[in-house]
């Protein structure tokens, strides 16, 4: 490991597509260790950017410095765990023995890519398919198998795409589980996502980026804090007039984000929660929670690129069209 303990070191890289713009001037930094999440709507730049970590492409200016040295991602391979947002298996072969062909392209030798090919499908509950086709399986069974080959031969940086995605909340509660212990064993994690709840469950530090440009990055405490504002985790009764007028009243509340079962309330500066309390009881309705709190990353995301989202989203659908 270099001295300065970075895996990741990305400078001001830029790329362009004809004529689109689909990363400017990103620079981030990930440490060892560190589970490292690259957040932004659909469109922002995230997989160009993990594209160019893996000298897939080429940025057109800027550097990606990995483990402190010269060699690109092609080059460290059998370091590098890779799973890109577009999976891709040879669906004809048998479960075990891609797993096991996989590993030993990475470096593994076979005895060993066998045992631990054996442990990772029964922990994934795969055991019972070893022996089928991959083109047999399920699309969230074949997400699992791509997903072990990813991680099989062990790798000190592990750079996973979207990797939650198409997972129902049992299987993305396990796959979550398995990050979470490989990060606690050493591995470094790079992921990206446009889900802020996956990235507030599991990430040291974040980037946020929208339209190829980055918005904020630092440790997720941090980013959290420097949003800005106090802000109150609010549950009341629903359909009280009154109570809908104070959430709106700009003399106290800067905005509030209504999400049915609770609202999220940020005050104006100098607002006082305490007098936000006195004045929904005041309205007569049951406050059944009162929370001073953190901006949750969702509303962080929503606040700092809710619009570039919005703007995006028509895009995509303009070109579609």
């Amino acid at each position: 490991m270099n001295g300065s303990g970075l895996v990741v070191e990305i400078q001001g890289i830029t790329k362009r597509f004809a004529g689109h713009t689909a990363v400017r001037d990103l620079s981030l930094s990930v440490r060892s260790g560190s589970v490292y999440g690259l957040l932004g709507p659909n469109g922002a730049g995230k997989t160009t950017t993990i594209r160019m970590i893996m000298n897939i492409i080429v940025p057109d200016k800027g550097r990606v410095t990995l483990f402190g040295g010269s060699a690109t991602g092609r080059d460290l391979s059998s370091k590098i765990g890779y799973l890109p947002e577009e999976r891709g298996l040879y669906k004809k072969m048998k479960v075990f023995d891609l797993v096991v062909f996989l590993a030993e392209a990475k470096g593994v030798d076979r005895r060993s890519a066998k045992h631990d090919a054996h442990l990772w499908l029964d922990r994934l509950g795969l055991s019972d398919w070893e022996q089928k086709k991959v083109d047999d399986l399920s699309k969230g069974m074949q997400q699992k198998v791509q997903f072990i080959s990813t991680v099989l031969h062990a790798p000190e940086l592990l750079i996973l795409d979207e990797p939650f995605s198409g997972f129902d909340p049992v299987n993305t509660q396990l796959m979550k589980n398995v990050v979470v212990e490989m990060a606690r064993a050493g591995t470094t994690v790079l992921f990206s996502t446009h889900i802020m709840e996956q990235a507030e469950r599991l990430c040291d530090s974040v980037c946020i980026i929208a339209r190829g440009q980055k918005v904020v990055d630092g440790p997720l405490a941090e980013v959290k804090r420097n949003h800005g504002g106090s802000h109150v985790i609010v549950a009341v009764e629903q359909g009280n007039a009154e109570v809908d007028r104070l959430l709106q009243d700009p003399s106290l509340v800067a905005k509030a984000d209504n999400y049915g079962q609770y609202a999220e309330v940020e005050l104006v500066e100098g607002g006082d929660a305490q007098q936000l309390l006195h004045r929904l009881v005041s309205t007569g309705a049951r406050v059944g929670r009162f929370e001073i709190a953190e901006p949750t990353l969702h509303k962080v995301f929503i606040d700092l690129v809710g619009r570039e989202a919005a703007e995006a989203r028509a895009e995509e659908v303009k070109t579609d069209a």
